[in-house]
């Protein structure tokens, strides 16, 4: 059998066996002069190898086993990179090798230039796939400022699938996906430790992605959705993931200026980084899922179900801010932004620290239906008292952050400007004893908060608070015996507040009235109330 066939046959015989194969003709980049030693740099080759796949109508650029020392690949319509088991794809340490200009397709006289291992822009129809590594040697540009290079860099790409191969190691993000349509990354492994702003996964400004079957493991923030322009994610699918992070593990922001919408997040677990020491962030993990609109952008439809969280510092951080990011020349500052319509459901933590999840708008720009059913929390507790005294500060220009408010007056859920709010079946915990309030609700509007399950700590502050907020149901509640205040009402614009089919018996004090507030603010109805 003729070399070249026996590579193509095997190829597709390897692919039938882990992946879908890909179609088309096999280009094995030894034949064009790449060298598997590591030192010789194969840039060129692979190159055109790529071109000439490329001229041929498309194909597969094969990379057999071996380290394959490159700088900058820019790939081609219609044409997949096959990274075999045992081929490492090694960036160069040498800045010279990477973002050299290029002509790009879909215009005359048009070039590209970026850093990265593999480029690309408009191209349609292209693919990263195989069981081999790409490595970046990212350690070789540990500095904050000034180019770094990533991994791969897709932009205005359409149909695009990255599957099977493993990432390791970038300069900064290991791979960034800007304003792609049908983008599909499943069973990739990434590992990225090494410097400054090292992402695991970045989504920009792209619609109809899919992401599945993934690990993720970075410094910085993990499986990350962001807008660096006016168009926002939309339809979004991420599952079945694993990922740790020393910042936020799966997260929409910080950069948001066209925002977030129809995005589901589903069975996923994430846990506190295990194999790597902290350069951003917290050796722990700052937030496991953080949603964030602070550039004006909307935030709208988002579906998040099936989380299991351990270890890391709050488990659960939404924020409506006024950063005001621009993001295009010329473009006047944006308005504050929308966030509404989140459901998120199932979801179990353990090991939290003590700071409390927050759920945060701003005056007169709430975050809007918010529902959050079968949620079981752990947190290390030890809260003070003068913790749950705390005044909050606004802070809308600050860089939104799980731990910007520091540590929270509510050990649970701290929830101010927010109108439609539900809880259901919301269960916390606390490894040590905590005195702060296990909710607060300031400022909250048509709130239902359905069989909420605390501890108690004696001499603590009211399990709940609702400070200026109105048209709260409270109901289905059981505080354990010994609580000694279940509900404290405060704020002269606290109304319409029901407590219904509760029982209380074991709580000391039902509810407190702060002067401010009227007696008719309250209302009671068949709850089990305890014996006077």
């Amino acid at each position: 059998m003729p070399k070249n066939v026996f590579l193509a046959v095997s190829i597709l015989f390897l692919s039938a066996s882990v992946m879908a194969g890909p179609a088309g003709k096999a280009y094995n980049i030894a034949d064009f002069g790449a060298k598997p030693d590591g030192e010789t740099l194969c840039t060129e080759a692979i190159q055109n190898a790529v071109e000439q796949c490329a001229k041929n109508g498309g194909g597969t650029v094969y990379f057999p086993a071996g380290t394959w020392l490159t700088g900058t690949i820019y790939l081609k319509s219609h044409v997949t990179l096959w990274l075999d088991s045992g081929c490492v794809l090694l960036g160069s340490k040498e800045k010279k090798d990477y973002g050299r200009p290029y002509k790009v397709e879909g215009g005359e006289n048009r070039t590209f230039s970026y850093w990265a291992i593999i480029a690309g822009r408009n191209l349609q129809d292209i693919a990263v796939r195989g069981r081999g590594t790409i490595d970046g040697q990212g350690s070789n540009f540990r500095y904050k400022e000034g180019a770094r290079p990533k991994n791969i860099y897709l932009e205005s790409c359409s149909d695009v699938l990255i599957e099977g191969v493993r990432l390791r190691s970038a300069g900064s993000w290991m791979q960034h996906y800007r304003n792609c349509d049908r983008l599909t990354i499943r069973d990739i492994a990434v590992f990225n430790h090494v410097g400054y702003n090292n992402d695991g996964l970045n989504i920009d400004s792209s619609r109809d992605v899919t992401i599945t079957g993934c690990v993720v493991d970075s410094d910085d923030d993990g499986i990350v959705l962001k807008s660096l322009s006016r168009t926002p994610c939309e339809n979004i699918t991420i599952s079945d993931c694993v990922v740790s992070s020393h910042c936020n593990s799966i997260k929409m922001g910080t950069e948001s200026g066209g925002g977030f919408q129809n995005v589901t997040v589903t069975n996923c677990t994430i846990c506190s980084p295990r194999y790597s020491k902290v350069t951003y962030g917290r050796q722990r993990g700052l937030a496991g899922v953080a949603l964030e609109i602070v550039d004006g952008g909307t935030l709208d439809r988002v579906a998040i179900s099936n989380l299991t969280i351990k270890g890391v510092t709050v488990p659960i951080f939404m924020r409506l801010g006024n950063r005001a990011r621009l993001y295009e020349k010329d473009q006047s500052k944006p308005d504050i932004g929308h966030f509404r319509n989140v459901i998120v459901s199932n979801v179990v933590a353990t090991e939290c620290s003590p700071i409390g999840c927050s759920i945060t708008g701003l005056p007169d720009h709430s975050i809007e239906n918010v529902t959050l059913s079968n949620v079981h929390l752990g947190f290390e507790g030890m809260g003070t008292a003068e913790d749950a005294a705390r005044d909050v500060a606004e802070k809308p220009e600050s860089y939104p952050e799980s731990t910007m408010f520091g540590t929270l007056p509510a050990y649970g859920f701290f929830c101010r400007h927010v109108k439609g709010l539900r809880f259901q079946n919301l269960r916390l915990e606390t490894s040590a004893a905590d005195y702060r309030h296990a909710m607060v609700l300031d400022d909250v509007k048509d709130a239902v908060l359905d069989s909420i399950d605390a501890p108690f700590a004696a001499g603590a502050a009211g399990m709940i608070l609702c400070a200026n907020s109105q048209d709260v149901l409270i109901r289905n509640c059981r505080p354990p015996a010994g609580t000694d205040l279940f509900l404290d009402l405060r704020g002269p614009q606290t109304k319409n507040i029901l407590l219904s089919s509760n029982d209380l018996s074991r709580a000391k004090e039902t509810a407190r009235l702060g002067a401010d507030v009227t007696e008719s603010a309250l209302a009671l109805q068949a709850n089990h109330l305890p014996v006077k």
